[in-house]
């Protein structure tokens, strides 16, 4: 009686498929690879497969909106912009020190999309990110209903290498909705990276949250390790929309007399 050595190998916990694994025994059974080669090529295969669904599960957790990626930036638009510091965030050293990042510029300035991107090289090196608007965020918290509930759904936020906020100072929050902002922040505090983009001077954080007492203890915390981008931009719309287009106009159809 024959051994399906793919079944073996998914019954003791491969991630790869049974069909996968015997296609892949077949072509090494017709390259008379050595059975040193043989386990060496499966394991290979199978930690790809592993590190295939781990980054697709991280991905899905993270919650990322579509987004333009970093190569179709326009490092031109901005009047002002400190790039060299953007493409130091890209090698993500900021996440292993336990340091944030605030993109701080007027509405559709490209916060959203460079916080997007450092998110998505972030899931690529193996980092745990999620992605939210601060509204969505602090609306999900405020909702449970009890504490343990809370403290189970406050690790969707804490538990991240990476947090995301999008959108601070565009809808105004009450004092529970800073104390709950105070307390994502305060756990993550020199252990796990945040980046919040915003269009708001840290001065003008209270106008977000008025009679809060902890936005002074928050914007502390926050910006003791961060690395701030100032974007100073028109929107991206109104540049596109001032830009000539590259179509040329359909000629005008003649008129029947």
């Amino acid at each position: 009686m024959s051994v399906d050595v793919a079944e073996l190998l998914t019954a003791v916990g491969f991630r790869m498929s049974a069909e996968t694994v015997r296609a892949l025994l077949t072509e090494l059974t017709k390259g008379r690879a050595s059975p040193a080669q043989v386990v060496e090529r499966v394991v290979v295969a199978e930690r790809a497969e592993r590190d295939r669904r781990n980054l697709a599960a991280r991905t899905k957790a993270a919650t990322l909106a579509p987004f333009a990626t970093l190569d179709r930036f326009d490092w031109k638009w901005p009047r002002t912009i400190d790039r060299a510091l953007i493409e130091r965030l890209a090698a993500l050293d900021f996440i292993d020190e336990g340091e944030n990042v605030l993109f701080r510029g007027q509405p559709g300035t490209g916060k959203t999309m460079l916080a997007a991107n450092l998110g998505v090289l972030a899931l690529a090196k193996g980092y745990t990110v999620r992605f939210s608007t601060l509204a969505a965020a602090l609306g999900d918290l405020l909702r449970q209903e009890s504490i343990p509930a809370l403290e189970r759904r406050l690790k969707r936020y804490t538990m991240p290498d990476l947090l995301i906020l999008d959108e601070l100072g565009y809808l105004p929050q009450d004092a529970r909705a800073a104390d709950m902002l105070y307390n994502v922040i305060a756990r993550r505090h020199e252990t796990a990276s945040t980046i919040i983009s915003t269009n708001l001077a840290y001065k003008q954080w209270a106008t977000v949250f008025p009679s809060a007492a902890c936005i002074g203890a928050l914007v502390d915390r926050f910006a003791q390790h961060c690395h701030v981008v100032d974007i100073d931009a028109d929107t991206w719309r109104g540049k596109e929309s001032a830009e000539p287009s590259s179509k040329p106009r359909p000629k005008p159809k003649p008129r029947r007399r």
